[in-house]
């Protein structure tokens, strides 16, 4: 997948730095931290500040898909939560003549921890492009949506209940297989949190066929013999903070029977499958979507 020229360029960034980066991302520090942090390591705030708005994604450079595209249609929808508060709200990317002729398998897209971006949309688009109905639901649907800034998502995210969130995503998921165009078969996948949520999923929802967490985190691994869906589970070479728990996971998924496929890509940083951001590599990412896509495929018909 294309991405913009400065995501091949991650080798320049030192590991300290992906390492800083890398917990403001997942909220283990604040921007204020990581720019004191780093501006001990690159010499002055300025560097420091400039070292994140590098790092930080670019929507616009990165699209693959527009969501123009004459090949697909794309819409917003409102699925209703099962805690009987509001709804949540999903975008969907559909092959173009889906509702008119055979119909399409589907898959449901779960975003990293900033709720629905636009690279999340554009994940959808891709799918419709390949022959998949695309649901794309908002973790930050209660509290107003992606608000349009990943620093305001990430601060939103924060105060998330998860324990209200997982039961709509096993809705989105449900209400996803059932749509009237597509064909009853149902994969998922998931980037960062959204790899824990396909994870889980597959823990919650037995029709699931297929589901492709990319460095996600695993389920309580008491609840692995309950999957049934065949997975696909895509790891970055130096995300040690998720490789951690990979053995442990893998040896779960075997004792359990479960069909499934693990790859750890060599040297790439999590995240390596947002082509948004420097930490993009070009080569993984083909890979691990063109497996993605195939195991789409094979299992959803």
């Amino acid at each position: 997948m294309p991405g913009p020229k400065k995501a091949e360029a991650v080798t320049i960034y030192s590991r300290e730095v992906l390492d800083r980066f890398d917990e403001y991302v997942h909220g283990a520090i604040s921007r204020r931290g990581f720019i004191e942090k780093i501006a001990a390591h690159a010499g002055s705030v300025a560097a420091a500040t400039t070292l994140l708005a590098a790092l930080s994604p670019d929507f616009a450079r990165a699209q693959v898909i527009a969501p123009t595209d004459a090949r697909i249609t794309v819409s917003k929808i409102e699925i209703p939560s099962p805690e009987g508060s509001g709804s949540i709200n999903a975008y969907v990317a559909k092959p173009a003549g889906a509702s008119r002729g055979k119909r399409k398998p589907v898959v449901l897209v779960v975003h990293e921890n900033r709720g629905l971006n636009p690279h999340i949309e554009d994940i959808a688009r891709r799918l419709a492009v390949d022959g998949f109905i695309a649901v794309a639901p908002d973790a930050l649907s209660k509290l107003g949506g992606y608000p349009g800034d990943e620093d305001k998502a990430r601060a939103l995210f924060g105060t998330l209940d998860q324990t209200k969130i997982r039961p709509d995503f096993i809705a989105a998921a449900l209400y996803a297989e059932a749509l009237p165009d597509g064909n009853g078969e149902l994969g998922a996948v998931g980037f960062c949190y959204g790899g824990g949520i396909v994870n889980k999923l597959a823990t919650q929802v037995p029709t699931l066929r297929a589901g492709v967490p990319f460095y996600g985190q695993p389920p309580p691994l008491e609840e692995v013999p309950a999957i049934k869906a065949e997975l696909l589970v895509n790891l970055a070479g130096n995300d040690t903070r998720i490789n951690g728990s990979w053995p442990a996971y893998e040896d779960a998924l075997k004792k359990a029977g479960v069909r499934y496929q693990g790859f750890i890509y060599a040297g790439v940083e999590h995240g390596f499958n947002n082509d948004t951001t420097p930490r993009f590599n070009k080569e993984a990412a083909a890979l691990a979507w063109g497996r993605t896509i195939a195991l789409f495929k094979r299992c959803l018909g």
